[in-house]
């Protein structure tokens, strides 16, 4: 074989070699890309203040996906009262949260259609919500008791099971030598925050919509 035969043969190697690592990644982005189109992502929540990590984990999924983002928050009606009776004291809390959410949507580019869903526990709410709105993949909060902290353990293994679409639940770091090493180092310097959505170009908000 002569040196220009030779020089031909490992081009064309290389060629095909290349020629297959490309067929093998497109084909690969389409077997993920296949059957996984995310047009709306629930983001249940119940309490006074919202868990900023799930927030922002919710909102960064939203904005991958170019998906619509479903804000709710769940109004719990005591047994005393009928379940369709007017929550004055939960919509005083609920409306400035679900704003929060848009304003901070409409910063990170993703669309935003709110809810109010009620029910007699957190549980039943979430039923409810399942059972009225589509969405493909939930974003929660998981908390340690469900107090103001995100959805109880039971609540969070209850959406596992019965959960049609996808469920990500977020529960904070557990206080220990990680957190600590996290904090501001010694003599007060401050340690920049990580990336929000916030920082991304601004969208569209939504109407708010109560259930």
């Amino acid at each position: 074989m002569t040196a220009l035969g030779a020089v031909l043969v490992v081009v064309a190697l290389a060629v095909g070699v290349v020629a297959a690592l490309a067929f093998e990644r497109r084909r690969r982005t389409l077997a993920l890309r296949r059957n996984a189109t995310v047009h709306r992502i629930a983001f249940p929540f119940t309490g006074e203040r919202l868990s900023e990590p799930a927030l922002l984990a919710a909102l960064r999924i939203a904005h991958v996906e170019g998906a619509t983002l479903v804000p709710v928050y769940l109004a719990i009606v005591p047994l005393r009262l009928p379940v369709d009776v007017p929550l004055r004291d939960e919509c005083d809390v609920a409306l400035p949260l679900l704003e929060a959410i848009e304003q901070r949507a409409t910063r990170a580019e993703v669309p935003v259609d709110s809810r109010i869903e009620r029910g007699r526990t957190v549980r039943h709410a979430l039923r409810e919500l399942m059972a009225h709105e589509r969405f493909e993949r939930m974003v929660v909060a998981a908390g340690s008791s469900g107090e103001g902290d995100g959805l109880s353990p039971d609540d969070v293994a209850w959406l596992f099971a019965h959960a049609a679409g996808e469920v990500i639940a977020l529960r904070p770091a557990p206080p220990g030598p990680l957190a600590l090493a996290a904090g501001p180092p010694a003599g007060g310097a401050s340690v920049p925050p990580p990336a929000r959505a916030n920082s991304l170009p601004g969208g569209d908000a939504a109407r708010l919509h109560s259930a």
